[in-house]
């Protein structure tokens, strides 16, 4: 088996423990995707692709994962104490999705991925650098949806006395309050206006 490509993503935080994800190809033919480079304490090492472990709610049956303090579902309250420990006493939380089966293998994997990662790390700092790892389109930002998307346009204004004044749209309660012929005060106006129009004059003849 040989490792004929290998696609680094740096990671744009260097302080962290995680300094990249990769991908390799083997012979040409198939791809491993999701490996990631991380700074351990003896140096850089290769993590496989890995998943969450799982367990079910007693309650309502769903999946959560092992670290859930409550089930994602029904909102029971779940055990802490759920993971299997490792001969090390650690709670293993994550399964690998692929791994090498010796030692031989997983020495060849690290050299190549480190290489690379160090190749990559130089011909980032050139100008016109691209990326060659594939996102699948992770790094963009999710549309809304259309029937809770409410488009804002800016209120319209007028000028009068020599100074502008904004026309806010009805909304709600407020529009309401404010519209024709529901309004009781517009009518106590009218009223009030009509008979106003009625006195004005008396008296004159």
């Amino acid at each position: 088996m040989e490792i004929t490509e290998v696609r680094i993503k740096l990671m744009e935080d260097s302080q962290e423990r995680l300094l990249a994800f990769c991908s390799i190809t083997l012979d040409g033919c198939f791809v491993i995707r999701d490996l990631k480079i991380i700074q351990g304490g003896r140096g850089i090492f290769v993590a496989m692709p890995s998943r969450k472990l799982t367990d079910h709610c007693p309650r309502c049956h769903s999946k959560n994962h092992l670290r859930a303090a409550h089930c994602n579902q029904c909102g029971a309250k779940l055990s802490d104490e759920r993971a299997d420990k490792d001969d090390e006493g650690r709670a293993k939380l994550y399964a690998d999705i692929a791994h090498p089966i010796n030692a031989e293998c997983r020495e060849m994997i690290q050299n190549e991925v480190v290489a690379a990662y160090e190749q990559e790390l130089v011909a980032a700092e050139q100008p016109g650098y691209i990326c060659a790892y594939d996102d699948y389109g992770e790094d963009r930002y999710a549309g809304l949806d259309e029937e809770t998307y409410v488009e804002t346009s800016p209120p319209a204004a007028f000028e009068a006395y020599g100074k502008k004044h904004r026309i806010d749209p009805p909304n709600g309660k407020e529009a309401a309050e404010h519209s024709g012929a529901s309004s009781p005060n517009k009518k106590k106006r009218k009223q009030v206006a009509e008979r106003a129009s009625d006195e004005f004059g008396d008296g004159l003849f």
